[in-house]
């Protein structure tokens, strides 16, 4: 497989069609569907979104094997990273985890009630878990680093120290797939658990990528930038 399957010139339709889950993607960028046949490039440009991020971002989400090189990220204009997380995050926060907690509520009522408190506070512990996680990437590491880009004060903070305490947040949502797995009763409706399982694996999945570009995207920039100023 080539290292780098997507390019500004395929269309945008063929590029969603190799990975479905890039569609998650567009709305953090602020492109809606409805491209048509138009390339990457054009899409990209038609919404003020740097095509060279775009596709870097899509690589890394689809090719768990690619890490982009020095090389890559200096040629790469990056002006979108922070609002793209920040994206992510309001995505995480305000869309996925709010329907999975209303799905599992649901199920939980419709139990024994041991089984639902368990069920409910596993996820509402989990809930505020990922965001005390957010919090810290938006009150500390991300201002770092737009301050960092601006040529502000920056303090004694690096993002090796982002490195060192950044955590694995969809470890727990296993932890969560093994009590629905082994504990779930029986008379909960087939369709409600298969359906609550599958948005766990995807939010589970997700999140994964989520990672992978900080560590792979975010992390590199930032050192090159340190590199230059410190």
């Amino acid at each position: 497989m080539n290292k780098i399957l997507f390019s500004g010139k395929m269309k945008l339709a063929d590029l969603i069609s190799a990975n479905h889950n890039l569609i998650l993607m567009l709305p953090r960028f602020g492109i809606p569907l409805g491209f048509g046949d138009e390339s990457v490039a054009k899409v990209c440009a038609k919404y003020n979104v740097p095509a060279d991020f775009f596709l870097l971002i899509c690589n890394v989400y689809s090719f768990d094997s690619y890490i982009p090189d020095e090389k890559d990220v200096i040629a790469t204009d990056m002006r979108l990273l922070i609002p793209y997380l920040r994206a992510s995050h309001h995505y995480y926060l305000n869309e996925r985890l709010p329907h999975i907690e209303q799905h599992l509520n649901r199920i939980a009522d419709h139990i024994d009630e041991k089984y639902g408190t368990v069920l409910k506070r596993f996820f509402a512990g989990y809930k505020n878990e990922v965001s005390e996680h957010f919090i810290y990437e938006e009150k500390t590491v991300f201002p770092y680093i737009e301050a960092l880009v601006s040529g502000r004060s920056y303090g004694a903070y690096r993002i090796h120290d982002f490195e060192e305490t950044h955590n694995n947040i969809e470890d727990k949502l296993n932890d969560l797939m093994q009590i629905i797995f082994k504990y779930l009763p029986g008379n909960v409706s087939q369709g409600d658990s298969i359906s609550v399982v599958f948005d766990i694996f995807q939010l589970s999945s997700d999140l994964n990528k989520h990672a992978l570009i900080e560590e792979k995207a975010l992390v590199p920039y930032v050192k090159l930038i340190e590199k230059k100023i410190i």
